[in-house]
């Protein structure tokens, strides 16, 4: 009796795009996070949606942490290589809640006074029960573990906690965000950053067939749809590279799913 492998195929690089990819964030989860922000229900595709903007950040930001480790001829990443990405490419500063919260990120910005001018001490971590960000950044560990392995590296726990805190941060502001487009109708305030660095040629148009936030939308206003993730990651990310790949590859990963 022959037994066939059950074992999934390799996938063909960093850049392909599908239903499979996103699967390091479930939609499940997606739903998890967006039930701590929001009353409204998020439909299926709206699920998928959030779930692959969320792998194409975190995909971005691990790659740029690579490149930062590949310069020291490290293969393990550390927080150092996370903080060198992000300020190599100010397009992956997102879920920044999380940055007063992690040890990485302490004394970045400096001390900070109040207005009387006495020092504000660093914010003490929560033991709050109510749902946040950063309570319920553990929920993302199994998925950045997998995305790590998908893009052949490894991380120590700080770092990995890092990601964890991040991704959370990230798509609690995608869901606030998204149930902010269905309340009001749609995006009032829609504009497009595009970031050149002194003497750099000014990047091409974005494609005719990109993602347009509408300053009105369709639908009920008790559910968060797809278009209401691509609205909501126009408003999360600049309007560069990141923006882009990120709505491209949310549209191809809800191609075939279903609206509900």
């Amino acid at each position: 009796m022959t037994t066939q492998s059950t074992r999934r195929p390799e996938r063909s690089g960093p850049e392909t795009a599908s239903a499979m990819d996103v699967s390091p964030f479930k939609p499940s989860l997606v739903k998890t996070v967006f039930r701590d922000v929001t009353p409204m229900h998020v439909s299926r595709s709206g699920a998928w949606a959030a779930a692959s903007v969320t792998r194409t950040v975190l995909t971005e930001i691990i790659d740029g942490a690579k490149r930062a480790a590949a310069e020291e001829a490290r293969k393990k990443l550390i927080p150092a290589d996370l903080l060198s990405a992000l300020d190599r490419n100010i397009e992956l500063v997102v879920g920044d809640k999380w940055y007063e919260h992690s040890p990485t990120f302490h004394g970045l910005n400096g001390v900070v006074y109040d207005a009387e001018g006495v020092i504000v001490p660093p914010r003490k971590r929560s033991r709050s029960r109510k749902p946040s960000a950063v309570v319920g950044a553990h929920r993302f560990e199994a998925g950045v573990k997998k995305l790590l392995r998908s893009q052949g590296a490894t991380a120590v726990p700080a770092m990995v906690r890092d990601l964890d805190g991040i991704a959370s941060a990230f798509l609690t502001d995608l869901a606030r965000d998204a149930a902010m487009v269905v309340r009001e109708g749609g995006v009032k305030r829609f504009g497009t950053v595009t970031l050149v660095m002194p003497g750099d040629p000014a990047p091409p148009p974005f494609p005719k067939d990109s993602f347009r936030a509408l300053p009105t939308r369709r639908g009920d206003k008790r559910t968060i749809g797809r278009d209401d993730i691509l609205a909501a990651t126009t408003i999360q990310l600049f309007g560069g590279d990141l923006r882009q790949r990120a709505l491209t590859e949310a549209r191809e990963a809800t191609r075939n799913t279903s609206a509900g």
